[in-house]
């Protein structure tokens, strides 16, 4: 399994047999959209994320999809500006690939509920934003997540980048991942890995945005 990362919460997941996207909204931020025609796309908000809708299958809502031996089970979650807390409209996907579990976070509330843990269940690798300042879960709230979902690697996204005109400024990543209270065990351009690749002790791996 490979992870690539654009910007925002952007990223591309590679197995054996199929290619998935999860939140294109890069031409929002004046990029061009990296979905392609025989990619899946997931989107965890649509109230936040648009996109062009190009790939073969487009997943926007909760449920439990097969793609090319590929599991995608999306849970549905209260979204971090939800204020009230009435509805939940964002969705917290994870993809199971390669023997890998891979949960994406998106712009959700932190303090998710034992019952959608539960529907979540285990979970290798967190990719989850940091970049805070309202607009999404800060290194504060990443790290109740952290705690709540266990997994063994986390992936931090959506934090200051050049070239992104976010709608609220984010932290910079040196600067979120001190809420975090985590070190970056490493640097990646492409995060690459086999099952037997998952550590016993929790990783932080920086994925270098592909510009």
């Amino acid at each position: 399994m490979e992870l690539q990362y654009y910007g925002a919460n952007c990223v591309r997941l590679t197995s054996k047999k199929a290619s998935l996207v999860v939140d294109d909204n890069m031409v929002s931020f004046g990029k061009k959209s990296v979905t392609k025609d025989s990619d899946v796309e997931l989107v965890s908000n649509t109230k936040i994320i648009t996109s062009p809708q190009t790939g073969r299958l487009f997943i926007t809502f909760p449920g439990e999809y097969e793609v090319s031996d590929v599991s995608v089970k999306g849970v549905a979650v209260r979204a971090h500006m939800d204020e009230e807390g009435k509805k939940k409209d964002a969705v917290l996907y994870k993809i199971v690939a390669d023997d890998i579990r891979v949960a994406f976070a998106g712009h959700i509330f932190s303090d998710i509920t034992d019952a959608e843990l539960e529907q979540l269940g285990a979970v290798d690798v967190l990719v989850i934003p940091v970049g805070g300042n309202g607009y999404t879960t800060d290194g504060v709230d990443a790290l109740k997540l952290i705690k709540k979902i266990e997994p063994k690697i986390v992936v931090p996204t959506h934090y200051e980048q050049k070239g992104f005109n976010y709608e609220v400024p984010q932290q910079p990543l040196d600067e979120a991942l001190k809420g975090l209270g985590l070190e970056i065990t490493e640097t990646v351009p492409k995060l690459k890995l086999k099952a037997s690749d998952i550590p016993q002790d929790l990783k932080l791996i920086v994925i270098e945005p592909t510009l």
